[in-house]
């Protein structure tokens, strides 16, 4: 099996540049897998984990929405919002987030409560505890 360059990119840094095996991400329309020589593709993708691998195991990066793209030269590219490295996420402070976000979301019919802002909160939280914890 080849290899392919990934980048992962947000508006403040590069988080990942590196060349791996499989690309894995969730995309509108559920998760996709990218191996080397996928055909060009864009596509959307949405709140969730991202995992790279290659023959030594597989890093995970918890993204908030944002696009994918495989160049012609088979390059993938995210650009991401925010992207996280598992080793950066404070899975605490995530899981207390999360229980907000269901909180406020239990509310329905309360005219003071964003849905799609904590539905997204609630999405972007999970995202966090999945890239640490395997098990989730």
């Amino acid at each position: 099996m080849g290899t392919m360059w990934v980048e992962v990119v947000t508006p403040e840094r590069k988080v990942v540049g590196r060349e791996c095996t499989m690309v894995s991400v969730r995309a509108l329309d559920g998760e996709i897998g990218i191996l080397p020589g996928h055909i060009p593709l864009v596509t959307v993708i949405v709140p969730g984990v991202l995992r790279i691998k290659d023959e030594q195991g597989e890093q995970r990066i918890a993204l908030s929405a944002g696009f994918l793209e495989v160049g012609a030269d088979h390059k993938v590219i995210i650009l991401a919002e925010t992207a996280e490295l598992s080793s950066e996420i404070d899975v605490e402070r995530a899981r207390r987030a999360k229980t907000r976000a269901e909180e406020r979301l239990a509310q329905k019919g309360n005219p003071e409560i964003d849905f799609v802002r904590n539905e997204m909160a609630l999405r972007k939280a999970i995202a966090r505890i999945r890239a640490v914890d395997r098990d989730e």
